[in-house]
């Protein structure tokens, strides 16, 4: 009797063995014999010890680094980028059963893909339209991991590493594409100034009496600074009879 006793406890333990406790976020891809049955959970899921074999999945969003990569763009300059990709696993059984390890396989197809796409484009395409590379990147790698019940959320350039002389080139650039905009901006100043004075010439030439108004205001601003010396402007005018008659 403590015989058989010790048998039963045996076997009820070994029953309920096969008890599996599985997350909201997990799912549990379950082989019979090496044929695969399919996802269970979440919950309480029960795996029948010895014929059946169960392999826990994620699914969650997973973040992944992906390493600096060196680039040569399409206008032949030499950097390094790194970046950041979001996915998931939305069919867990094809993430067991078509490939061995979906964790390294993404990895390595986002590497590639990341080396690949910086390198068709150019530098100022790379530094000026980030998103525009980020979603072709996303559509690329979607591409290749659906197959494996992967789903790429977002693929985010972090850093793009320039060589020292390239950063020089592109300050050195920069100062001389600001000191262009300045000369622009001086030099509409001056044909600006230059109209307005015109159309200011129109006007008096039209109405002789607006220079006398014009002396009378610089005297006023002349004696305004308690200056000992007065500026009186006399037109040529006036002088053209004297110098007639010597």
């Amino acid at each position: 009797m403590p015989g058989l006793l010790g048998a039963v406890a045996i076997v009820g333990v070994f029953l309920l063995s096969g008890l599996k406790v599985l997350r909201e976020y997990e799912r549990a891809v379950v082989f019979r014999l090496g044929r695969l049955v399919g996802a269970r959970g979440p919950g309480l899921v029960y795996v029948i010890p010895g014929v059946e074999k169960a392999v826990r999945i994620d699914l969650r969003t997973i973040t992944m680094d992906i390493p600096s990569q060196d680039v040569i763009t399409k206008d032949n300059v030499s950097l390094k980028v790194n970046a950041v990709l979001y996915f998931r696993v939305v069919d867990p059984s094809r993430a067991v059963v078509e490939v061995e390890n979906y964790l390294f396989a993404t990895s390595q197809n986002a590497q590639t893909t990341l080396r690949s796409v910086c390198g068709e484009a150019e530098l100022d395409q790379l530094l000026a339209e980030r998103e525009k590379i980020n979603a072709h990147l996303q559509t690329i790698i979607d591409q290749h991991t659906e197959p494996w019940g992967i789903k790429v959320v977002q693929v985010a350039i972090k850093f793009i590493d320039l060589p020292e002389e390239m950063r020089r080139a592109m300050a050195r650039q920069a100062e001389a594409e600001r000191e262009r905009r300045a000369k622009v901006i001086a030099a509409e100043g001056e044909f600006q100034a230059a109209q307005k004075i015109a159309d200011a010439a129109q006007i008096i030439e039209t109405h002789p009496t607006a220079i006398q108004l014009r002396f009378l205001q610089t005297l006023v601003e002349v004696a305004a600074g308690n200056n000992t010396t007065t500026i009186f402007p006399v037109p040529i005018d006036l002088l053209g009879p004297l110098l007639q008659k010597r």
